[in-house]
């Protein structure tokens, strides 16, 4: 089963990233939403890190700003993601070039759009 984490989840549901949580949840993924103030999502645990996460994921989805992200770049490394999803409002710089440099696939679109045509894994590697 393919895993998500999404960064700067909110349990906020008119919120992108509390849809992000219930749209890869219906695809079957495993989903573990990440916040520091933790708590619950959609019924799911939240993680404070990505350092706390239970696994690696296969995707970190990110919906925070792109500085706040750079400040999660050695996280984001170490937990080795296939890909590295910035939405609108995440993307851009400087964490797109940063994380390239430190050899991440990176992907700058909605993930909620990809959702709807299909397995963002399955249109990205």
């Amino acid at each position: 089963m393919p895993t998500v984490a999404i960064v700067g989840a909110s349990n906020k549901p008119e919120r992108y990233s509390h849809q992000a949580v219930l749209k890869y949840h219906e695809r079957g993924y495993t989903v573990w939403p990440v916040h520091p103030a933790g708590g619950i999502i959609a019924d799911l645990p939240v993680f404070r890190d990505l350092a706390a996460l239970p696994g690696r994921p296969d995707i970190v989805c990110m919906y925070v700003n792109p500085t706040a992200g750079l400040a999660l770049l050695d996280q984001i490394v170490a937990c080795a993601p296939q890909v590295l999803w910035l939405n609108p409002g995440a993307d851009g710089e400087p964490l797109a070039s940063a994380a390239r440099a430190r050899g991440l696939k990176v992907v700058e679109a909605c993930t909620l759009v990809v959702l709807g045509y299909g397995d963002p894994l399955k249109q990205v590697t």
